[in-house]
């Protein structure tokens, strides 16, 4: 008994030492894949940072620096996850299988979310608008902010943010009004029947000369838009630098009203007569019982 003792010693003690290898070998994987974690987390944020120093020293498009950093981040999340689990010793080819086809289940059921990324992909490449431009989608208007990888956020003029599906964005008309240096400011005023044309034509010229906001090429002008009820309708168009078409449309749209007053030009409004007939019962002119009853021999 005492032999197979002895002898069964040796062979506890291997298993335990296989127990403690094992163990360890465990927790080693473990210390691995926490450290790949964490220094690949750090490296991705370090990577997406330098990538947005690249671009911008490069002159790139806030629009496009934003979607290119967060993709590259995105990626080296990826990257980092799956070089985590190869170091647990997870079957990495099998967990791609796996996620390849419950990526294809997904995509499946998040088609239109899908369809937002493929757009902001058009958004980036294609390029209709830039931050900061004023612009006009799907009938709302704003200054573009950001291009994300599914919405679009437009700063309202009243300071209020409108985000927007990138699919609806790429499906809408859009109106970049800030695309070009230069506007036509349009004014549109109707004056009297009994005025002179070239009077008020020639005030409208002088108004625009006057601001020093309209451009002197391409040259001002005045067209008759139509014969309206109660007036002429006229069209005072001018160009003025992008920046400044709200100023300028205010400021001429002033000076005509004061202009015209002080040239004797009228800007008519539409006016109706409203005539009032008195009637009796059977429908007769009130004038007519009235002399009726004045002279009975006339009824």
């Amino acid at each position: 008994m005492a032999v197979a003792s002895f002898l069964a010693a040796p062979a506890d003690t291997a298993r335990d030492l296989a127990r403690q290898v094992a163990g360890s070998d465990w927790l080693w994987r473990i210390a691995v894949a926490l450290a790949i974690a964490l220094v690949g987390l750090w490296l991705a944020r370090m990577l997406s940072k330098g990538l947005d120093r690249v671009m911008l020293r490069a002159g790139l498009d806030l629009i496009l620096r934003d979607f290119l950093r967060n993709l590259a981040y995105v990626i080296g999340l990826v990257v980092v996850l799956v070089a985590a689990l190869d170091a647990l010793g997870v079957p990495t080819t099998s967990m791609l299988a796996v996620l390849g086809a419950a990526g294809l289940a997904i995509g499946l059921a998040l088609k239109d979310s899908l369809s937002n990324i493929a757009s902001g992909v058009m958004l980036i490449v294609l390029r209709p608008f830039r931050a900061g431009d004023a612009v006009q989608i799907a009938g709302q208007e704003g200054v573009v902010e950001r291009v994300g990888i599914f919405q679009t956020v437009l700063r309202a003029y009243q300071n209020h943010d409108i985000t927007l599906p990138n699919s609806e964005v790429t499906t809408s008309p859009i109106v970049n009004f800030t695309s070009r240096g230069e506007r036509r400011v349009d004014v549109t005023v109707g004056v009297g029947y009994g005025d002179d044309l070239a009077r008020a034509r020639s005030v409208l010229l002088g108004i625009a000369r006057a601001n020093a906001r309209v451009l002197e090429a391409p040259e001002t002008d005045v067209l008759v838009t139509g014969l309206g009820e109660s007036s002429i309708g006229l069209v005072l168009r001018a160009w003025v630098k992008t920046p400044d078409f709200v100023l300028a449309r205010s400021e001429l749209t002033e000076a005509i009203h004061r202009d015209f007053a002080k040239a004797g030009v009228s800007i008519p409004f539409p006016q109706r007569d409203l005539h009032v007939y008195h009637h009796d019962a059977d429908g007769r002119p009130l004038a007519q019982v009235t002399a009726a009853v004045e002279d009975p021999d006339r009824g």
